[in-house]
Order: C-alpha cells, then sequence, then structure tokens
C-alpha cells in the first residue's frame, strides 16, 4: 500500500484561489465581477470548516457561499458580493473546527507535542501529575501500544538520570505517576511523542516549568538519545497553525526541514537536538524559574533564616509596642494629682 500525504493548510488555499473558486463561480453562473471572497475568509474556511486530506468539502462551502451570493444579486439586493472572514458564521453558521491554541504551560508536568493526522499536524498536550504512593506508572488518553512503550522508556529514563538531574532517587518509590493525554476519544500511537513525555515527567518531578510557545516531536532511548521521526512537514506546519513559534526537532530530522515551505520556516525557531540533556536545557525554564513548593530551601542565615525572618518584623512590632506603653503609663503616673494627708 502506497500512503500519500493530505494537502497541507497553504496548498489548500492555494488550490482554491486558482481552481475551486473559478469552477464555482462558472457552475453558478457568476463572474469574478460578481463575486469576492478574501484570503482570510478562505483560511478560517480551510482552518475551520473543514478537515480532510484532499480539498472536496472545502470545494462544497466555497460553493455553498457563491450559491448565497448568486441569490442576492438575482434579489437585486446587491450588485456585487465581496464575503470576509466575519460573513462566514451567518452563512455557513458556527465553525466545526476549533483550533487548539497553545497556550502557556502555567504549570510543571505539561508539555507540547507535534502529532502527525492524514489532514495534517496537530499539537498535542501531555499532562503527567504525581501524588504519594509507590511508583505505579498509568496512562490514560486512548494510547496505543506503542506510545505505552514510549512513556515506559520515558519514565525509566529519568530515573536512571535522577543524579544528573539533581532528584531524589527515593521520589520514584514513594509517589505514583498518571499521564494524560487530553482528547482521550481520539486514538493516540506512534513514538516520536517520547520527547514530549519525558519532557512532561522531568517537568513535574523537578518543579520547572515548560518554556512558553515551545513544541517538541522525537523518540527516546534509554542511552538518552533523541532518535529521527516522521511527518515533519505536516507536525512543523500544524505547529504554526496553533501559535507555536519554537519547535524541538531530532538532530537527524534537520534535511527534512527543507520540505517545510520557506515563507513557514522564515516565521519559526527550530532547535536540533542530539540527546536528553540539550532537550531538558532548551525546553525547561532554568532551575530560579522553578514553582516553589511547600518547602523552603535553607538559606544562608542557616535552616532556620526564613523562619527567623517571617518571625522578626512581628518582635519589634511588640517591642515597639511595649516601649510606647510603658511611656505612656510614665506620663499618666505624673498627670496624677498629689494625694491629700490623711
Amino acid at each position: 500500500m502506497i500512503q500519500i500525504p493530505g494537502y497541507t493548510a497553504s496548498e489548500k488555499l492555494a488550490i482554491a484561489r486558482r481552481y475551486l473558486v473559478k469552477r464555482q463561480l462558472e457552475q453558478n453562473g457568476l463572474t469574478k465581477q460578481q463575486f469576492a471572497l478574501d484570503t482570510a475568509a478562505l483560511k478560517v474556511l480551510v482552518r475551520e470548516y473543514t478537515r480532510e486530506a484532499g480539498v472536496r468539502n472545502l470545494e462544497r462551502q466555497i460553493g455553498q457561499l457563491v450559491r448565497h451570493a448568486a441569490v442576492r444579486i438575482v434579489e437585486k439586493k446587491a450588485k456585487r458580493v465581496h464575503l470576509r472572514s466575519e460573513d462566514l458564521q451567518p452563512i455557513l453558521g458556527v465553525a466545526r473546527f476549533q483550533s487548539e491554541l497553545a497556550e502557556r504551560t502555567a504549570v510543571p508536568g505539561v508539555a507540547i507535542g507535534l502529532a502527525w493526522t492524514p489532514v495534517g499536524g496537530e499539537i498535542l498536550f501531555v499532562e503527567a501529575t504525581g501524588m504519594n504512593g509507590k511508583g505505579k506508572l498509568t496512562l490514560t488518553g486512548h494510547l496505543g501500544e506503542v506510545m505505552r512503550e514510549s512513556a515506559q522508556a520515558a519514565l525509566t529514563l529519568a530515573r536512571s538520570r535522577a543524579k544528573e538531574l539533581g532528584l531524589e532517587a527515593r521520589w520514584f518509590e514513594t509517589h505514583d505517576v498518571h499521564v494524560h493525554l487530553p482528547a482521550g476519544a481520539i486514538p493516540k500511537d506512534g513514538p516520536s511523542a517520547g520527547v514530549t513525555l519525558y519532557t512532561a515527567l522531568v517537568s513535574l518531578i523537578t518543579g520547572r516549568r515548560v518554556k512558553s510557545g515551545v513544541a517538541m516531536t522525537g523518540e527516546v532511548s534509554l542511552r538518552g538519545l533523541v532518535l529521527p521521526v516522521g511527518g515533519i512537514k505536516e507536525k512543523v506546519l500544524g505547529a504554526l497553525a496553533a501559535g507555536i513559534r519554537t519547535v524541538l526537532l531530532p538532530e537527524r530530522n534537520r534535511p527534512d526541514l527543507e520540505d517545510v515551505p520557506k515563507e513557514a520556516r522564515a516565521k519559526m525557531r527550530f532547535v536540533f537536538l542530539k540527546d536528553v540533556d540539550a532537550l531538558v536545557r532548551h525546553a525547561l525554564e532554568p532551575k530560579g524559574k522553578a514553582v516553589p513548593t511547600s518547602k523552603s530551601a535553607p538559606s544562608r542565615h542557616g535552616a532556620r533564616g526564613d523562619d527567623a525572618r517571617a518571625t522578626a518584623k512581628p518582635r519589634r512590632r511588640e517591642r515597639a509596642a511595649g516601649r510606647a506603653t510603658g511611656v505612656k503609663r510614665r506620663i499618666a503616673a505624673t498627670a496624677r494629682p498629689p494625694r491629700s494627708p490623711a
């Protein structure tokens, strides 16, 4: 079986401009002077009203817009119809597909991966959380066998590199880990989420957030190497559509970047990885920006430095209040009238 990749969003846009709009104008008896469709509106059609490998449904949506314009012209409500993106919803209804925006990963344990689908690339959130337990790993989100093995490999790799990451080895023995990939109704499989799973786990355990606007793809080995994966063109374009501006890729996928359109490459920053040390360095916030935990680190004042500083101000206020009370008492004593002799 030969697999033929679907059109990218930019390719669909070009096909619509050159062929689909013209064909629908001819079929519905209109001319270019009577109907116009903004480029922004075409982009919305591609991104939010259709999701397919080809352009069949895209042409149907364009045909519906052209027929709407034809009716208005026949009824003499307009001589020329120019549609913009804000005009689509009244005609076509609410958008069927909403692109999942890449929001800031505000808490440790959340990383953004990239997935290949027959209709293009998409971003994929990986969420990890920990709780007191005995080292159990739970995986949810309709994951396939290969992705489950990738998650287990990522956890094993994190345990084996606990010292390099500044972690306590006992953490893995006293905590259970739950990894979840949202959109549980959609099956997910493949090895390319390995780096995302590893990043989410390390972020959770170290308390360091993943950098904002960063997505990644790649397989990891138990030796800590980042291995190449497929679908780079679709994944990069999917990341761009979701608002991602920095993509982490395996070093051996560098040649595949030539397949990505120049205009897309110009808008993004690419970091190529050989091992997970580089992955952690480029994916996570510096240690100084880690989310504070319930236990404060010992300060230069000693183990009780934080407590001492916390109680110093109340004690000073108490001493000042005591001195003020003493002064008031002395003033009151001097102001009393002398007692009359008995």
